[in-house]
């Protein structure tokens, strides 16, 4: 809380980081259907692409005290990854492999509805 407001948009339910990436690799590439997180590049730097199946922009997150939202229904993927880089992510949720549209036409479809 920062002056009595919260700092995040929901109450974090786990947390995760994704380090040791290969060159060339790509982490994500899935939507959440309920779920709300924060990404953030804690070392190094990467790049996202978010898309609400209207329109889609990257993003380069490369700083420890700036993260992006992603809110739920919005296809996400990570990067570029540079040499070293650690990308920690706070999530409204423990883990649900039912939570997650994993093939883009699926969620394009459910967006479309």
């Amino acid at each position: 809380m920062l002056d009595g407001k919260p700092l995040l948009p929901f109450g974090p339910k786990r947390f995760f980081y994704i380090y040791q990436v290969p060159e060339g690799a790509r982490r994500g590439q899935h939507a959440l259907r309920t779920d709300e997180e924060l990404i953030i590049a804690i070392a190094g730097s990467f790049k996202i692409r978010v898309d609400d199946g209207d329109s889609s922009v990257e993003l380069l997150l490369d700083r420890p005290d700036r993260g992006l939202y992603v809110p739920p229904m919005v296809w996400h993927e990570l990067y570029s990854f540079s040499l070293g880089a650690v990308c920690a992510v706070l999530a409204s949720a423990p883990y649900n492999a039912d939570g997650y549209f994993r093939v883009y036409e699926e969620f394009l479809e459910s967006v479309r509805r």
